[in-house]
């Protein structure tokens, strides 16, 4: 059975992976590292801390996979130090406890245009975070690049408010996808026969996957 880590899981995509996680019976046990308490939940430990990091360092159970939903804006951020933080160091965290835990797959969340050659400060940071992951030499790694991302937030972000009609039409990948159906393929993938290499699906990919039964 699936023992697993999840980072992020109070996000869009992660609070749709984490009910999926805990309604999944192949998964015997989650781990849902998070910055503040989550509410008791069945098969669910919950190390929490407000600084991430130090709650991953917490943790000594071995586990098989892990999950990274952690993702946020600029404007969220409020700073390029705090962005980095977020989108890059502890997603690196993340994954270098998965690897001292014995882990042997990881599935994280990047976005459209990730790229260590931009000139946009966003799709760079993206595109480092994903070389940073396959540098590790994961024997499997699965790399979600969401277009938009739709569904029910808190507190909604302006700039998707105001282009998420346009992401609606656009074609292919580009076109905006539900934050339940990406997590819905990763955890897809994850229960797939075991594989190795690294495998990277934009929106498209991740729409297909979840409309599998």
């Amino acid at each position: 059975m699936n023992r697993v880590l999840i980072t992020g899981a109070t996000g869009l995509v992660g609070g749709h992976l984490l009910r999926m996680l805990i309604n999944e019976p192949q998964i015997s046990h989650i781990v849902a590292a998070t910055r503040r308490p989550l509410p008791a939940m069945s098969k669910v430990t919950n190390p929490y801390d407000p600084q991430l990091s130090d709650a991953l360092t917490q943790l000594s159970e071995p586990i098989d996979t892990v999950f990274c939903c952690l993702g946020t804006t600029m404007k969220e951020a409020g700073s390029k130090e705090a962005f980095v933080l977020a989108d890059y160091t502890l997603v690196v965290d993340t994954a270098i406890t998965g690897l001292r835990l014995g882990a042997k797959q990881m599935l994280v969340v990047s976005a459209i245009g990730a790229n260590s050659k931009s000139p946009f400060f966003y799709n760079r940071v993206k595109g480092e975070m994903e070389e940073a992951l396959i540098a590790q030499q994961w024997p499997r790694l699965t790399i979600a690049r969401p277009s938009m991302l739709l569904g029910h937030r808190e507190s909604q972000r302006l700039n998707e408010s105001l282009f998420a009609p346009l992401f609606k039409i656009m074609p292919g990948k580009w076109k905006s996808i539900e934050a339940r159906d990406v997590a819905k393929a990763m955890l897809h993938e994850a229960l797939k026969p075991a594989g190795e290499g690294v495998n990277i699906l934009d929106s498209s990919q991740l729409r297909e996957i979840a409309k599998a039964p």
